[in-house]
């Protein structure tokens, strides 16, 4: 991991002094399901915001809704449900994924969750019976968390960007498990159904209680402003964001 500086990306927190059990991540990446995800989490359960990532350099947005702006990294709390959620509507390009990771990192040893999930949907070619979602998970995460349940594993392939990161992090690390949760998109922003999939695999496996009922319509409010961050992926430059993320 970078050695942090002025210019390197860190969460800027009000309040570290919410006891966490569960921390979920999403950011903007194909069909925007993980995204979708965590950014109606924390709408439904009217969730605290708790913080930002500060990033310098580029690509830099300030979404806004009603005139009014928000920070375009943002971690959301909920202390009665032991809950924490970084909804992340900035796109990270590949080459500034390590140092975001880092941030993730970072953020994750200030709130000491039990474990750290990752919401994000996958562009693989596939028929109805996929429209599951699956998980790739370090062993203690299946251990704790998947036994359990009949969520399938992802079958071969690798991950990259940010998560690639975070569960590599895990994969020897004792303390904090760390698994993804992902699920077949389509190009539509969002793809609400996607998400859907995504939160029934939280909520079966962790202490999360969240109505998806209503998401659909959610959803379609989104739908707009998250279409343009959609433009913005299939438009970046191959090298910063592949458009073969290779599952399979």
């Amino acid at each position: 991991m970078p050695t942090a500086d002025s210019s390197t990306p860190r969460f800027e927190v009000q309040d570290t002094a919410v006891d966490i059990d569960t921390l979920v991540v999403g950011f903007t990446e194909y069909g925007l399901a993980g995204l979708t995800a965590v950014d109606y989490l924390s709408d439904q359960l009217d969730m605290r915001e708790a913080g930002h990532l500060v990033t310098a350099g580029p690509p830099s947005i300030t979404p806004f809704e009603s005139g009014v702006p928000r920070h375009h990294t943002r971690l959301y709390v909920d202390g009665a449900r032991s809950l924490a959620v970084v909804v992340g509507e900035r796109m990270v390009p590949v080459g500034a994924a390590e140092e975001t990771a880092a941030a993730l990192s970072a953020l994750a040893e200030r709130l000491a969750p039990e474990s750290l999930t990752a919401l994000t949907g996958v562009p693989v070619a596939h028929g109805p019976d996929d429209h599951v979602p699956f998980y790739i998970a370090t062993e203690d995460y299946r251990d704790r968390y998947l036994d359990d349940t009949d969520i399938r594993p992802m079958g071969n392939g690798f991950l990259d960007g940010v998560t690639a990161e975070l569960v590599a992090d895990g994969i020897g690390d004792d303390e904090r498990p760390v698994g993804v949760f992902t699920t077949p998109a389509h190009p539509q922003a969002p793809d609400a159904a996607a998400a859907i999939r995504l939160l029934d695999a939280l909520t079966a496996t962790h202490d999360i209680d969240v109505d998806t009922g209503p998401l659909e319509s959610f959803a379609a409010t989104v739908e707009a402003q998250y279409r343009a961050l959609a433009e913005r992926i299939e438009s970046a430059d191959e090298r910063a964001m592949p458009d073969d993320r290779m599952y399979m």
